[in-house]
């Protein structure tokens, strides 16, 4: 009998492990090739892994929710006889890269200080989304998390710890005198010498509690890792972008005629900021311990809306070597997709450099976090007409104008106030001299 191993796929390069979300298939089922076999889940986005083989699902070796490093066999397929050597050697990871997948496994980026792993040696102890949403929603402290016996791979903590772990203590007796928390909720964290990252809460009167969803739960602790991670420093600059308004305005009719789409204008600022990464290049890069990392590709990041409500950041790959047109359909394209839950894994990695818009939801400035592991994001404002002094050659005048405010939070550790600030009023600038007699 022929098989052929389904692998858990690579789904970029900071990404060891997925969580099983659903299988599609069950043992027994005909699954064709390319046709959905299972839904993941990684701290980026939820995706589909398809079936590299026709056949029929002989074994299914992970169940839903369990945590599945990169490079693991999940399902073996029964060919029924097709010669499945060469499909092997084209669909499965060669050594050279089970040998990187375990190598990553073993030292993975983790955005946090150095934790004791479980046979005591100094290293960085990984856990996994699946483990940090159990001990977040029942109260489990982080000192709690680094002090637990791990049966996992090099002693990580698995799903069946933690929830040993709770089940124990759930059993144990209380110290109830210890503690002046009301004995109303369902899981009560125990009392410590230890500071407590989470003690639940009666409420009283009229309130409505919604549980987080898994996206939300990664995007907080994605943002206090941010925090955590770098210096953040936020510097502000006034942008008349006259020109800009009036040139899309002139030009978005024809534009959406000869080329079938919409000119927002985000793809009028990433222009903009590609050109001022060339001149400092150093706001193009991420930083490994001592080590400053400068980027040579520009891949921005454009942080979009979810029907959840939730944001991502979908990001344009060597964005420096499109044109405007190429800019605005990359631009379309990946929005669409965030809105219709359709981007691939690979749709939110590798980005160098993060563009935010805050003005579409009407707010005039604003202090984002930077996305790790860069270290820089630009934050648009919402464009309105004010009144404001120009220059003349008949001298200084009151003139109705487009304005806007940027932003521009960026690392401290490396960026110092007047590099930040150099490189936002340079965006500023290219915003403020926009050609308007200019084509597409």
């Amino acid at each position: 009998m022929s098989t052929v191993d389904l692998i858990m796929p690579k789904l970029g390069e900071s990404i060891m492990e997925a969580t099983i979300l659903k299988w599609h298939k069950k043992p027994g089922d005909k699954v064709e090739m390319d046709e959905t076999v299972l839904d993941i889940a990684t701290d980026k986005v939820d995706s589909e892994v398809p079936s590299t083989a026709e056949g029929t699902i002989s074994e299914i070796l992970y169940n839903e929710n369990d945590v599945v490093p990169i490079g693991k066999v999940i399902a073996r397929i029964d060919t029924g006889g097709i010669d499945s050597e060469n499909i092997s050697s084209q669909q499965q990871p060669s050594a050279t890269e089970h040998e990187e997948a375990e190598i990553m496994e073993e030292v993975p980026y983790q955005p946090e200080e150095k934790k004791l792993t479980s046979n005591g040696s100094s290293g960085i102890r990984f856990y996994s989304p699946l483990v940090l949403n159990i001990a977040s929603s029942e109260g489990i402290s982080m000192s709690e998390l680094e002090n637990m016996e791990g049966t996992g791979q090099d002693g990580r903590v698995s799903k069946k710890d933690i929830m040993a772990y709770l089940e124990k203590r759930k059993n144990a007796p209380q110290q109830r005198e210890e503690s002046q928390t009301p004995t109303t909720q369902a899981h009560e964290v125990p009392a410590t010498t230890q500071k407590q990252e989470y003690t639940p809460t009666v409420y009283s009167g009229n309130v409505e509690i919604i549980e987080m969803d898994r996206m939300r739960k990664m995007i907080a602790k994605h943002m206090i890792d941010s925090q955590n991670t770098s210096a953040h420093v936020t510097s502000f600059a006034e942008c008349d972008v006259t020109n800009l308004v009036l040139w899309r305005e002139k030009n978005k009719k024809e534009f959406e005629k000869r080329e079938g789409e919409k000119i927002t204008f985000t793809p009028l600022f990433i222009e903009a900021v590609i050109k001022c990464i060339k001149k400092y290049s150093i706001i193009n890069s991420s930083v490994e311990g001592d080590r400053i990392i400068i980027k040579k590709d520009i891949n921005i990041g454009m942080a979009t809306a979810m029907p959840t409500g939730n944001l991502i950041v979908p990001v344009i790959k060597n964005a420096d070597q499109l044109n405007l047109t190429g800019l605005t359909k990359r631009v379309n394209g990946l929005a669409n997709a965030a809105r219709n839950n359709k981007l691939k894994p690979d749709d939110t990695i590798d980005g160098t450099f993060t563009i935010t818009n805050v003005g579409t939801f009407g707010s005039i400035m604003g202090t984002p976090l930077i996305n790790q592991p860069q270290v820089a994001i630009l934050a648009v404002g919402a464009i309105k007409k004010r009144p404001v002094v120009i220059e003349t050659e008949q001298g200084d005048s009151i003139a109705i104008r487009h304005m806007m405010y940027l932003s521009l939070s960026y690392d401290h550790r490396i960026i110092d106030g007047g590099l930040g600030s150099t490189f936002l009023n340079a965006v500023a600038k290219e915003l403020e001299n926009f050609d308007s007699k200019r084509g597409f």
